[in-house]
């Protein structure tokens, strides 16, 4: 097949660099998005030259000329990885069979920017992606194929998409290229019952209440881990909250009720967080057992307030 790739990234670099592998179809173009003023190159960008691949950097898809461009590549499928920007369908219509995207949770659920947050935010214990048929809604067409994980005790953002689900949807980009070459791809409708609309994760909605069950501060740390942070503060200063655990023990939320070698022990609602990695105001992440020295730290302060 006549393939453009469409992405950004790391993810669509590597989703690129695996069917050019594969050697069974041929990619006739990339599409990413425009340079930034004084940022890097975008990694797919930079492969794709390499290759050789043509790529078009189109701000939006209003014009005609963008489509007139598209349509005379003689795509026979779009495969959108990783992808930010609307893709309207006179854009996704394009290829002889259309586009399929790639969304990191398993449809309907978590439909939105930050998929792979939210599961670990509500506590949920599993995900994975899907690729799916983009329409004009948000996530909402339907599904090509779905993989699921578990979310373990212990997973952050980092561990769940980046040992779990990105290794496994890269592999996956061949099969949806061997599904779409078989000529009957699957169309599974999406359960709209089952839906599920997160806004993007923000710095907004990572700030912690120490006064609400552990289990919920737990999971909102690990799943703002590495970003957007989560985070409280300390006489008054921001202290980004990062690698942390669960341990056992009563008392008064928001209290530090103990110093280690890790860290420091601090005191939520049924339970406690042991916190081992933290982002002062200044400065990037260290030891939470350096910070505590160099902040003076003691059992019986409040963070929060």
């Amino acid at each position: 097949m006549r393939l453009i790739v469409m992405g950004q990234q790391a993810f669509g670099k590597d989703a690129l660099a695996r069917i050019l592998e594969a050697g069974k179809d041929e990619v006739v173009a990339v599409y990413c998005e425009p340079d930034r003023d004084g940022g890097s190159i975008d990694p797919i960008k930079e492969f794709a030259t390499e290759k050789g691949i043509s790529v078009y950097q189109p701000a939006h898809f209003k014009d005609q000329k963008t489509i007139d461009e598209m349509s005379a590549l003689g795509a026979d499928l779009m495969v959108m990885a990783f992808v930010n920007i609307f893709v309207p369908a006179a854009a996704r219509d394009v290829p002889k069979q259309g586009s399929i995207c790639f969304h990191p949770s398993l449809l309907p659920l978590h439909r939105g920017p930050s998929a792979v947050n939210w599961p670990i935010i509500m506590g949920r214990k599993e995900s994975g992606f899907s690729w799916f048929y983009p329409t004009d809604g948000l996530d909402e067409g339907d599904v090509l194929l779905q993989w699921q994980c578990p979310i373990d005790h212990d997973d952050t953002v980092i561990n769940l998409y980046f040992k779990k689900i990105y290794p496994a949807a890269v592999d996956s980009v061949l099969e949806v290229c061997d599904l779409f070459r078989s000529g009957n791809p699957p169309h599974i409708k999406q359960d709209e019952s089952q839906a599920t609309y997160e806004r993007r994760c923000t710095v907004r909605h990572a700030h912690i209440d120490w006064h609400k069950p552990v289990e919920q501060v737990y999971n909102l740390i690990r799943g703002t881990n590495p970003a957007p942070g989560a985070w409280t503060t300390h006489n008054g200063d921001k202290l980004g909250i990062f690698d942390c655990a669960r341990v056992s023990g009563d008392g008064v939320a928001g209290r530090i009720v103990e110093l280690t070698d890790e860290g420091f022990v601090i005191q939520s609602v049924g339970g406690r967080i042991l916190v081992k990695r933290v982002k002062p105001l200044e400065g990037g992440k260290v030891p939470a057992s350096d910070w505590v020295v160099a902040s003076g730290l003691a059992i019986g302060d409040s963070l929060g307030s």
